[in-house]
């Protein structure tokens, strides 16, 4: 794997050789990452894996006609021909009017933020070893814990590079840290299973082994028989480890591409209010340590803080430059690229900020509801904005969680949920989507 620096050299070096072979204009990527992971199951060693990729993608235009195509080969004679097989693919694409490179006069200039996303310390397979034997330790140590599915840590390294025919060029690191366990509760028909994982940049942000071993096993056991819901409407909690794709789907509802093809629930929305006063939703890409972070999107344009979703009305949509120029817009720096093709539309490190209520005091007035704790299934449509998901979790009698349900749907309209939503105070900072538990009333429930 390069480093961001080597991979900054070689995205130029392609740029430049698209445009001998007769490209107008010319971006590249640089996407490399490398990882080491170690997997333990009952205190045994099962598995020491290592891996390594990378690819260069390159998109060219010659007019209004483009194409893009990638590589894991990055010697110089592959990469002679991929810049001269893109430009003969692009004088043969159809013309598009939106399409071509962000505008130069919004590229990120002078130094990049630095984002602190590298670790320093090191972790060798022995010390991987350690924590994935640690962690399933704490969770087999948990009574009612009969069985596991083992114990994971890893470490990996990673490089993103971009250039641009038109000025712009960056490059940034960084690292990844990940510790996991998997156990079952319970024997026979009735066993039940659950997990705890973390991710971080650096290893200090991870709770210790023993914390998310014995989460995983406590959350393992407390689902032991579970009972049956009844159907009907009533309040769904969702706890924070689920309820950070509610607010996906409000990204995914917001994305310029869905806008401009008319495909999106939050159609002719912005500007409404969605949500109750008094709610944020805030993508910051530029929050130090976070998951998603980066200093400049997937088309060299800067990243800034920005409210999604403020005092409860949206604010707008998220933008590439192509959407951009389609629906008479301003690109907004969230272009995202993935391996080959045009630049998507994604956030980055998003949080839907802390409520007024504690947990106790946002659940104490429910006679009869569900705190969701797992989700199942996809049944979300993006462009009506229906809501119907397979979910398992607890009970709420009287103010309190009792005990574990499961086989049940919950379903409504992301309209209407988010018109509903009411976030409590417990939110945490350890994912890309970050959320506190968050109540919505009103939803239907199917279960028996």
């Amino acid at each position: 794997m390069l480093t961001p620096a080597q991979a900054q050299d070689r995205a130029a070096a392609l740029i430049d050789l698209a445009r001998r072979a007769g490209a107008d204009a010319a971006d590249a990527i640089y996407s490399g990452q490398s990882s080491e992971a170690v997997q333990v199951r009952l205190g045994a060693l099962e598995d020491v894996e290592r891996s390594e990729s990378e690819h260069l993608d390159l998109r060219v235009f010659v007019g209004s006609r483009s194409a893009s195509i990638g590589s894991s080969d990055l010697s110089d004679n592959a990469l002679t021909e991929l810049a001269a097989r893109s430009v003969a693919m692009a004088r043969l694409a159809p013309e598009d009017p939106y399409a071509g490179l962000a505008p130069e006069d919004r590229l990120l200039t002078g130094l990049l933020p630095d984002l602190d996303l590298a670790d320093s310390q090191d972790l060798d397979p022995r010390a991987l070893r350690e924590l994935a034997l640690a962690v399933e330790d704490a969770a087999r140590a948990v009574t009612g814990v009969t069985n596991s599915e083992g114990g994971s840590a890893s470490a990996g390294e990673r490089s993103v590079a971009l250039v641009t025919s038109h000025g712009f060029s960056g490059a940034y690191g960084g690292t990844s840290r990940q510790i996991s366990a998997t156990v079952i509760a319970g024997e026979g028909s009735g066993m039940q299973r659950d997990y705890a994982w973390r991710s971080a940049h650096h290893l200090a942000d991870l709770p210790s082994a023993q914390v998310l071993g014995k989460q995983a096993g406590t959350r393992a056991v407390a689902r032991l028989n579970p009972g049956r819901m009844k159907s009907g409407a009533m309040p769904v909690v969702f706890d924070p480890r689920v309820g950070g794709s509610l607010i996906g789907h409000l990204a995914g509802g917001i994305s310029g591409s869905a806008i401009a093809r008319r495909a999106s629930f939050l159609l002719d929305k912005d500007g409404a209010q969605l949500f109750a006063k008094g709610i944020s939703i805030i993508d910051n890409p530029l929050r130090q340590r976070a998951l998603g972070a980066r200093p400049f999107d997937g088309e060299g344009l800067p990243t800034a803080q920005r409210d999604l979703v403020r005092d409860g009305r949206l604010t707008g949509w998220l933008m590439d430059s192509a959407s951009a120029r389609q629906l008479g817009l301003e690109p907004t720096g969230h272009a995202s690229r993935g391996a080959g093709g045009s630049p998507g539309v994604s956030p980055s490190a998003l949080h839907l900020e802390a409520g007024q209520l504690s947990v106790a005091e946002l659940i104490a007035d429910i006679a009869d509801g569900v705190l969701v704790t797992e989700l199942i299934g996809s049944g979300v449509n993006g462009v009506t904005g229906d809501y119907s998901r397979g979910a398992s979790g607890f009970r709420i009698v009287n103010g309190t969680v009792v005990g574990p349900v499961a086989e049940f749907t919950v379903a409504g309209n992301l309209i209407d949920m988010f018109a509903a939503l009411i976030p409590a105070s417990d939110l945490e900072w350890h994912r890309s989507v970050n959320v506190p538990t968050i109540r919505i009333d009103g939803m239907m429930v199917a279960g028996d």
